[in-house]
């Protein structure tokens, strides 16, 4: 396995003008690669695209429609008495409230649930310039690629293979280069 320490950069012109401080700073052409990373979801792993088998923020939907169903069944239930009692309307009415609002309660917790869940990013899109180190050198290739602007400068272990990090998942949680994370900057 390889040592990797990589950055990202919002455009080309900048990841190229990263490289180029590498280049000039004694790395040479065969240990630099760049490489756009499309944002989460575009990643095309399954036939139809997208990363996963299934949305990750869906997992939580059934649990809130159980919740918005009790609730709402005993909303709707508690209006449809009202309403017999106000206006003497018949029982089927009190049953038509209960099941109208179960079924509101149901798309409302499915809902709440779903956006309680989020939406993770694990790694943003922008263009990753990669670079091939030795322990010795991962710390200036660091400091090369902050310099000129890298964000979310990482360190990893991969296969590097002709010029190119050739096992790179983006899926994968990267792991911050700790001597260069955005707070110690």
């Amino acid at each position: 396995m390889s040592l990797i320490v990589a950055a990202r950069f919002t455009t080309f012109p900048a990841a190229e003008e990263a490289a180029q401080r590498l280049f000039n700073a004694g790395f040479v052409e065969e240990d630099v690669t760049l490489f756009f990373v499309n944002p989460t979801g575009q990643h095309a792993r399954f036939r139809p695209g997208g990363d996963i088998s299934a949305d990750a923020n869906a997992r939580e939907a059934p649990k809130g429609a159980e919740i918005g169903i009790t609730i709402g069944a005993v909303a709707g239930a508690m209006v449809g008495v009202g309403i017999f009692a106000a206006f003497s309307a018949p029982l089927i009415v009190s049953l038509i409230a209960a099941g109208v609002s179960a079924y509101v309660g149901s798309l409302v917790g499915a809902l709440v649930r779903t956006r309680e869940a989020g939406n993770e990013e694990i790694r943003d899109s922008g263009v990753l310039v990669a670079v091939h180190v030795s322990p010795d050198s991962q710390l200036d290739a660091a400091r090369v690629l902050r310099d000129a602007g890298g964000a979310a400068i990482e360190r990893a272990t991969g296969r590097w293979q002709q010029g190119r990090w050739a096992d790179f998942d983006p899926l994968r949680q990267p792991v911050p280069l700790n001597e260069f994370s955005e707070k110690h900057a």
